[in-house]
């Protein structure tokens, strides 16, 4: 399994929503990086990811699987833009800020640190197990 972080302004798609959609789960829409477009052509269904409330908060407030492999993104015509879907799994007992994050060494190499304004990013094993502790659930 592949672990990854999607992140979402709560404005725009918050945890609450994606919850809401239950096992139908929800397209992850709207990205319009490259780098970010090729992770998700990267996951498999049953990979999982946490979920980011990113802005004001800047936490991460749960965990989701991919149902979905990448596809054409529905929000638009233009062929270049792929995504995924995703469903909630769980929420975290306690939600993991952005400043617990980089004030732990053990993950200043995580790409939320050195790259924080990329949507869609890679978690590796170490990272996950680190952050699941963390949020008070098993990894």
């Amino acid at each position: 399994m592949t672990y990854w972080l999607f992140k979402s302004e709560p404005s725009t798609w918050s945890w609450d929503q994606q919850v809401a959609r239950g096992d139908a789960g929800e397209e992850w829409d709207g990205v319009r990086n490259y780098q970010a477009r090729n992770f998700m052509r990267e996951m498999k269904v049953g990979d999982r990811g946490f979920f980011y409330h990113s802005q004001k908060d800047k936490e991460i407030v749960g965990i989701v699987e991919v149902i979905a492999e990448a596809h054409p993104d529905s929000t638009t015509d233009d062929e270049r833009w792929e995504c995924v879907d995703i469903k909630a799994v769980k929420p975290l007992k306690t939600p993991v800020t952005l400043e617990q994050i980089k004030g732990d060494e053990r993950l200043a190499d995580m790409v939320l640190v050195k790259n924080s304004r990329l949507s869609v990013q890679p978690v590796s094993d170490r990272e996950w197990a680190l952050i699941c502790d963390m949020g008070g659930v098993g990894g």
